[in-house]
């Protein structure tokens, strides 16, 4: 079977950040101030020089995020607020087989650094085996519990998501299903092709729509398989071994139920796009382009080794050629976390579920051998990204190579146990500071 003629699209203009090259900058290594960091997250028309100047003037170093900065922070939004009631919903979503209390450590420190004006919700709707039951019904369980949640708070004006692993596939579902376009709520008539333009070239995101009624500020997942678990090195306990990925293609479903499929692509008939797919665009099934590109900023936290569960392309949104050696060094302040990269949105007409890969789709369910589930992920990967790259991303690389227990990195990056996987307090750290320093961009941009 012929290989699909897929367009490589380059990342366009990026800026990386290495925990040795940036370490003393004037910009810290969170990387980006208020004008720069919304360009890259949300626009592609901006003034690259001007952007950079404007940024190194502004940037802040994580030495000076602390807790004087914390301080006069919460008592400007506690001002604003007036009563000092929450008005930032941040929902967190926990991974395959979780609870909640994956999020005690995480959630404890986000309170305290975060102060008051936040509404921290680790979400419940989707425990232990309920993620078994495809990605699609566990997103649809999300966005009810998040309205749910938003209709008890009347003060509430902001919404961001934080997820781990596949919680972050399901918030990825929500968002879509919770989406509403400011012309919906104006009753002025949609179209994608313009709702897309203004997606990729706008900064404002309240001009984008809203999620749950509320203005969308922060996505950030950890260690989420945006691409889905095939190929090699995508689900790395099987060593990238074709036999064990053909031994665990008919094993997903029975051990993981339809999201195992879904995870796998292998859902649904050859002739219909595998939900992954489909969630890389805006389709009949919902609007997940837009939803996504609502937010101001958008960020994905990649385990580059160790991550037994998620391996570091599919969770980074990058192609095989786009991964590079990463810094061994952290960033000050920030231990584990050694670089960060600005993606800004790439145009595409993708994605796209081609002949050629109804064929492949086909193929690998009828006979899923190394050579046609090979054909196929290459296909399905390639479109994805052009579909997912057509919104900017702001992309952290982190690296547990020098814990204690490096092989736990996948519960290290969220820090699910206190105890056992306290190697990723400082990724929490730099998660803190990225929604902080988001919400004073917020704070800044209505005081003018």
């Amino acid at each position: 079977m012929a290989t699909a003629s897929l367009i490589h699209a380059s990342c366009g203009y990026s800026l990386r950040l290495g925990g040795s090259n940036n370490r003393n900058g004037a910009h810290g290594p969170l990387g980006s101030s208020t004008s720069f960091s919304c360009s890259f997250c949300s626009s592609t028309n901006l003034n690259f020089s001007s952007g950079i100047n404007n940024w190194k003037q502004q940037g802040l170093k994580a030495q000076t995020m602390g807790t004087t900065t914390q301080e006069s922070f919460a008592s400007s939004r506690g001002t604003l607020n007036g009563k000092n009631k929450p008005d930032h919903l941040l929902v967190l979503v926990h991974g395959i087989l979780a609870s909640p209390s994956d999020w005690t450590y995480a959630e404890a420190e986000l309170k305290r650094r975060l102060g008051s004006n936040f509404l921290i919700y680790a979400s419940s709707s989707n425990t232990y085996t309920r993620t078994f039951s495809g990605i699609d019904g566990a997103g649809k369980r999300l966005a009810n519990e998040v309205m749910e949640v938003v209709k008890k708070t009347d003060s509430l004006k902001r919404i961001s998501f934080l997820a781990h692993s596949l919680g972050g596939l399901f918030a990825r579902y929500a968002v879509a299903v919770l989406y509403s376009s400011t012309a919906e709520e104006s009753g002025e008539p949609v179209d994608l092709a313009d709702s897309m333009r203004e997606n990729s070239l706008t900064m404002c995101s309240s001009r984008r729509g809203t999620i749950a009624g509320l203005e969308p500020v922060n996505f950030i997942t950890l260690a989420t398989p945006h691409l889905g678990v095939r190929g090699k090195k995508q689900l790395p306990f099987l060593f990238g071994v074709s036999f064990l990925e053909k031994l665990a293609l008919p094993l997903a479903p029975i051990l993981v139920g339809q999201t195992g499929s879904q995870l796998f692509l292998m859902d649904g008939r050859p002739d219909k796009p595998p939900l992954l797919l489909r969630m890389a665009s805006d389709c009949e099934d919902g609007k997940f382009l837009s939803a996504l590109g609502a937010f101001r900023c958008r960020i994905v936290y990649a385990n580059v080794s160790y991550d037994h569960m998620v391996g570091w392309r599919t969770s980074s949104i990058r192609r095989e050629t786009e991964l590079v050696k990463p810094p061994r060094r952290s960033l000050d302040g920030y231990k584990h976390v050694v670089d960060v990269e600005y993606c800004p949105p790439v145009s595409s007409d993708g994605p796209h579920f081609t002949s050629e890969a109804i064929k492949a789709k086909e193929a690998a369910q009828n006979e899923p051998n190394a050579q046609n589930t090979s054909e196929y992920h290459v296909i399905m990967e390639e479109e994805m990204i052009r579909g997912l790259q057509r919104l900017g991303w702001k992309k952290v690389d982190v690296s547990f190579h020098s814990a204690f227990w490096p092989f736990f990195a996948h519960n290290n990056i969220h820090v699910k146990n206190e105890w056992l996987h306290n190697a990723g307090t400082g990724v929490i750290a730099h998660v803190a500071d990225s929604l902080r320093q988001q919400e004073s961009s917020s704070f800044i941009a209505a005081s003018l």
